[in-house]
C-alpha cells in the first residue's frame, strides 16, 4: 500500500479544476503567509522600540546596545535553536493526520528549550569577559554587560515561545502568533517606560522589559495552545518528556540554528568591515541594510509558509505535491524580493536622502554611494530570495545538515575572504595583506556573489530531490 493510500488527507493549498487537474491554490498560500509577513514586521518594530527607549538615556547607552546586539541575537539563535525543528515535525505530523504527534513535537521543543537553561546561565556568568576582546570604552563595556545578563536569563523562555509559535505555524494557524506578538509589543512599551525610567534601572531595564515581555508571551501562548482544538491535539496527554524525542529536536534543530548563525555572523563581520573603511561607507551600508530589510519581511513570510506547506504535503504522503509547492514558493519569494529590490533602486535618489542629515559634510558622498549600492543590493535581493526560500523548503522536508555545511563553507570560505579582499586596500584591513580597495562597493559585490552561490547551491539541492528520501518518523 503506498503512502497516499495509507493517508487519505488532502495536501495543503491544493485546488482541483473541473477536469480534476491539480493547481496551487494561491489564495491559501497567501492566507498562510500574510500573517507571517506581518509578524516579522512587528518583531522588527519591537526592536526599534527598545532602541528608541535606550536612546533616551544617552549616546553611550545606545552605543552599548549596538555593541551587544549581534552577540545577543547570535546567542539566542544558536543556543535556543533546537526549537527550530518544531515547525518541521509539527507540519509533517499534522499533514498526516497524526494530531497528537504534532502536539507532542511541540512539547518536546519546549523541553528542549528548558534543557538550554544551564547554557544560558553560563553565558550570564561569562558576560563580563565576553566583551574585553572588542576594545570597547569602559563605560560602553559596563553598560553592555548590564544589558547582556537579563537578556540571557530570558533565553530559555524565548526558545520556548519559538517552540509554541512554530507549533501554531506548523498547523497553519499563523494568525495566532501575530496576535500574540501585537499584544506583547504593546506590553513591551509600558514595561520599558516602567523599568528604565520609573524604576531607574537604565539600560538593564530595557533588557528586563524584553525578558518580562517574553514571560508574558509564553504564558499567553501556552494558554492558547492548551485550548486550541484540544479534542484533536490532546496537548494535556502529550506533555511528558521523552529523551529520544528531545534528542531528535536537537539533531534536527541545531543544524538549522547553525545555518542561520553562520549567515548572521558573516553579515555582522561584513558590516564591521564597511564601518572600518570610514563614515561614508559605513553609513551608506547601514542605509542600504535598512532598505533590504524591508524586502526581507515579505520574503521571510513566504519562506516560512514554504516550511509548513512542504511539511504538511510530506505528512500527507504526497512528496510530488511538496516539490510543486516548494518550487512555487521559491519562485514567489525570489521574484517578490527581487522586484522590491529593483523598485527601491529606482527610487533610491528620492529615498536615500531621507536617511541622511543634509547639513553633514559627508552627506553628498553618502547619498551617492548608497544610491549606487542599491543596484547591487537589487541583485542580492533576488539571489537571497533563492537562498533562504530553498533553505526553508528543505527544512520542511527535514534536509538540514547538507544546507548547513554549504552555508558554512560558502560563508567563511567565499564571502568573508572575498569581502575582505574587495573592501580593503593593501594593508588596510585587520589582518593586513593584499586588497583591491573598492570599499563598500567591493563589500556589497562580494555579498551579491555569495548570495548567488548560496542561492544556486540550495536551489539545486532542492531540485536534486535528496530530501525525498528523508524520513523523520
Amino acid at each position: 500500500m503506498n503512502a497516499a493510500a495509507r493517508n487519505p488527507r488532502t495536501p495543503p493549498a491544493l485546488r482541483l479544476d473541473s477536469q480534476g487537474r491539480r493547481h496551487v491554490d494561491m489564495r491559501a498560500v497567501l492566507a498562510l503567509a500574510a500573517p507571517l509577513v506581518l509578524n516579522s514586521t512587528v518583531q522588527a518594530v519591537l526592536g526599534l522600540t527598545d532602541t528608541w527607549f535606550v536612546s533616551r538615556l544617552s549616546v553611550t547607552a545606545t552605543a552599548a546596545m549596538a555593541a551587544v546586539y549581534w552577540l545577543v541575537v547570535l546567542a539566542l539563535l544558536f543556543f535556543g535553536g533546537a526549537t527550530m525543528a518544531v515547525q518541521t515535525l509539527v507540519s509533517q505530523a499534522y499533514g498526516g493526520g497524526r494530531y497528537q504527534r504534532a502536539s507532542q513535537a511541540m512539547w518536546m521543543g519546549v523541553w528542549a528549550s528548558m534543557a538550554t537553561t544551564p547554557l544560558f546561565l553560563g553565558l550570564v556568568y561569562l558576560g563580563p569577559g565576553l566583551f574585553s576582546p572588542f576594545g570597547l570604552q569602559p563605560a560602553i563595556e559596563q553598560l553592555a554587560v548590564e544589558y547582556w545578563g537579563p537578556r540571557m536569563l530570558g533565553g530559555p523562555m524565548g526558545a520556548a515561545i519559538w517552540a509554541i509559535t512554530a507549533y501554531f505555524n506548523g498547523i497553519g494557524r499563523t494568525r495566532i502568533p501575530l496576535a500574540i506578538t501585537l499584544v506583547v509589543a504593546l506590553a513591551n512599551v509600558g514595561l520599558n517606560q516602567l523599568f528604565i525610567f520609573e524604576f531607574g534601572w537604565g539600560i538593564a531595564g530595557a533588557a528586563w522589559a524584553t525578558t518580562a515581555a517574553q514571560g508574558f508571551a509564553l504564558v499567553l501562548a501556552a494558554a492558547v495552545m492548551l485550548r486550541l482544538d484540544a479534542a484533536r491535539m490532546r496537548p494535556l496527554l502529550t506533555w511528558r518528556p521523552r529523551l529520544g524525542a528531545i534528542w531528535r529536536q536537537f539533531r534536527l534543530g541545531v543544524p538549522m540554528a547553525a545555518t542561520a548563525s553562520v549567515d548572521l555572523l558573516a553579515a555582522a563581520l561584513f558590516q564591521l568591515m564597511q564601518v572600518r573603511i570610514g563614515a561614508v561607507d559605513g553609513a551608506a551600508t547601514q542605509i542600504v541594510m535598512v532598505f533590504t530589510s524591508i524586502a526581507y519581511m515579505p520574503g521571510l513570510g513566504l519562506a516560512l509558509a514554504g516550511t509548513t506547506l512542504v511539511g504538511q504535503s510530506i505528512g500527507a504522503g504526497d512528496r510530488d505535491w511538496a516539490a510543486t509547492l516548494g518550487k512555487r514558493v521559491i519562485l514567489l519569494t525570489s521574484s517578490c524580493m527581487g522586484g522590491l529590490g529593483i523598485l527601491m533602486a529606482l527610487a533610491g535618489r528620492l529615498l536615500v536622502p531621507l536617511f541622511v542629515n543634509g547639513s553633514d559634510p559627508h552627506a553628498d558622498d553618502t547619498i551617492a554611494l548608497a544610491t549606487q549600492l542599491l543596484w547591487i543590493a537589487a541583485v542580492y535581493q533576488f539571489t537571497d530570495g533563492l537562498n533562504f526560500s530553498s533553505s526553508f523548503c528543505l527544512r520542511g522536508a527535514g534536509d538540514v545538515r547538507v544546507p548547513a555545511v554549504l552555508v558554512f563553507v560558502l560563508g567563511f570560505g567565499l564571502f568573508l575572504p572575498l569581502s575582505y579582499l574587495l573592501t580593503f586596500a593593501p594593508d588596510q584591513g585587520w589582518l593586513g595583506g593584499p586588497g583591491v580597495g573598492w570599499g563598500a562597493t567591493g563589500g556589497w559585490t562580494a555579498l551579491a556573489v555569495y548570495s548567488a552561490a548560496a542561492g544556486l547551491a540550495l536551489t539545486l539541492r532542492w531540485r536534486q530531490g535528496a530530501w525525498r528520501r528523508i524520513r523523520l518518523g
